[in-house]
């Protein structure tokens, strides 16, 4: 297992690799995180398109270090798979009776088109050991499973519209013909994931209503419907992004968003990489309009690097982000100040009993600046970057006012211009 070190719940929350598709579950008072995988294709066929080869798992007790249980399922596992297939889509996972089940599509040896199979494990991060076959009379992708309050399970999928059906007990078996909860006569649907909040039942689903996928909603007084289309959670991607795919969870009572974007591949849509945001309802239990954001959820310790470019809001485009490399980009990104009074801002980080004595960045400047570091909309320090600094240089000075407890901050250009800022720390 390895803990992904200087990711601090900013938006994408994994990297190192791609991941998609992400389905968030509770077990044991810790989030587990089950995504798709995607990966540059080895295969000339799917250059172009998704390729996915296997699974990894995820958790994270407080949604800001994520650690990697490493790969769980891969397409040489599945017996009844096509191990060259590279479609190892949206997947999910529930626990019941002491085991946790993996449900996962795949395309099947022999044959067109997708199967959805069934992995089972004594642990919510594996191994876990396929069955022998696929869940017969299921042909399609994305399945998710409700596990409503009177123990009765409902598979979800897509195939031609959103489907639902029964499950026995053993959740590998159908328990009722499969029937359509929502069709496609008004735009491609596909993702379905379900929940049920204080008696009202939730369908969601990426929608495309336009030109690429929006995540929608509908809502029902029943598992199996009918559902009444209700609204949008979040809006298509301002870059283009033609998928999104998604999952909604309540941990320790605050509901998140689970999606994914494309921003370590930019020019490629078929690489995403998984976001968090946080989620709320109204009154009469609709859901409102999440906004994404670079910021993402969590605290971020103040002694810890912090990604200045995965921003809270920011000034203009005199304050403008890019890749550290755009060669590498899993190295992240960088902030640049172009002018005086350039600024972002970053909330939610956590200073603790306001011991910190030292503020340290990591910069580089051709012409030189002053910047200014506010929290809680106090100047707490003033760091000089000489227009010597051509390559990466970390600096240092003093804090004159040591912050405590949880504060906002921005980070500004009091003085000069082109400024480049990666990430700075409190010690």
């Amino acid at each position: 297992m390895a803990a992904f070190a200087g990711i601090h719940a900013q938006n994408p929350i994994i990297t190192g690799q791609f991941t998609a598709d992400p389905t968030a579950r509770v077990f044991d008072g810790k989030l587990y995180l089950y995504p798709s995988h995607d990966i540059p294709s080895p295969i000339e066929r799917l250059k172009e398109w998704f390729c996915m080869a296997d699974y990894h798992v995820f958790s994270s007790e407080n949604l800001v270090d994520w650690t990697d249980h490493g790969v769980i399922l891969s397409q040489e596992d599945v017996p009844w798979g096509d191990a060259g297939s590279y479609s190892m889509w949206a997947p999910d996972c529930v626990y019941k009776d002491g085991k946790y089940y993996f449900f996962f599509p795949a395309s099947p040896k022999g044959k067109k088109g997708f199967n959805i199979g069934v992995a089972v494990s004594d642990r919510p991060y594996g191994p876990f050991q396929p069955l022998a076959e696929p869940i017969k009379g299921v042909n399609g992708i994305d399945p998710c499973v409700l596990l409503d309050k009177d123990g009765q399970a409902y598979l979800y999928w897509s195939g031609r519209g959103l489907n639902v059906a029964r499950l026995k007990s053993n959740l590998t078996e159908l328990d009722s013909e499969p029937m359509q909860v929502m069709d496609v006569k008004d735009g491609f649907k596909e993702g379905p994931f379900a929940f049920e909040r204080n008696g009202k039942y939730y369908l969601t689903y990426p929608w495309v209503k336009d030109k690429t996928e929006c995540l929608a909603y509908a809502m029902s007084d029943s598992p199996t419907g009918p559902f009444e289309y209700t609204g949008i959670i979040m809006e298509q991607s301002p870059t283009g992004c033609w998928t999104n795919h998604h999952s909604l969870v309540q941990y320790k009572g605050q509901w998140y968003l689970f999606y994914h974007h494309n921003d370590y591949s930019p020019e490629f849509d078929k690489n995403r990489s998984v976001r968090i945001d946080s989620l709320s309802f109204n009154a009469d239990g609709t859901i409102r309009q999440v906004i994404p954001t670079l910021r993402g959820v969590g605290l971020t310790d103040a002694r810890r690097n912090i990604q200045i470019d995965r921003y809270s809001a920011r000034s203009g485009e005199e304050a403008s982000i890019d890749f550290l490399n755009p060669e590498k980009k899993f190295d992240g990104w960088k902030t640049l100040l172009s002018r005086n009074g350039a600024w972002v801002d970053y909330n939610r980080v956590d200073f603790g009993e306001g011991q910190l004595r030292r503020l340290y960045a990591r910069v580089m400047s051709d012409t030189g600046g002053t910047l200014r570091v506010c929290a809680g909309g106090k100047v707490v320090a003033e760091l000089v970057v000489p227009e010597s600094v051509s390559d990466w240089e970390t600096l240092s000075v003093p804090v004159t006012v040591s912050p405590a407890g949880v504060c906002d901050l921005r980070v500004s250009l009091s003085e000069g211009s082109g400024v480049q800022v990666d990430w700075i720390r409190f010690e």
